[in-house]
């Protein structure tokens, strides 16, 4: 990928990002989020690893593993307060169903944990387990 490329790119994500996030006024809101950003940043970077798509690096990889661990672990004291905003897209759910939540971001951690980073084909058997907790929290728990 050229330089210019990657640039328009970057450009562009954090573009989108800032325009998911215009207008947000409770910051408990805009700081959820931005966690969630960084999860889908990193889960993104991963995935391509994975397909092929982007170079295999081990250490990069590794690192975006131990990021997710981080911020899935966050999830529970960034969704603690009931902060609601119109461009939430966090149910109700979330707080009636707290354990349940809060159990499916300790499931998610442990998934990227255990996620292998030693090689593209390891990465690849073991992205499947953590994708799956994103999927299963987001139907429950987030604004299709």
């Amino acid at each position: 990928m050229t330089r210019s490329l990657s640039l328009t790119l970057a450009l562009a994500f954090t573009a989108g990002v800032a325009l998911a996030h215009e207008g947000v006024k409770d910051p408990d809101v805009m700081a959820r989020m931005e966690l969630m950003e960084d999860i889908k940043a990193a889960t993104a970077r991963i995935d391509k690893m994975r397909r092929g798509q982007a170079p295999f690096d081990a250490g990069k990889a590794a690192a975006d593993r131990a990021l997710l661990v981080e911020k899935a672990e966050a999830i529970p004291d960034a969704f603690a307060r009931k902060a609601e905003d119109p461009k939430s897209e966090a149910l109700p759910a979330i707080w009636t169903d707290w354990d349940d939540f809060t159990a499916r971001a300790e499931e998610m951690a442990a998934a990227a944990a255990s996620m292998r980073t030693g090689s593209r084909q390891a990465l690849t058997g073991s992205f499947g387990d953590y994708a799956a907790t994103c999927r299963a929290c987001h139907e429950d728990f987030r604004m299709p």
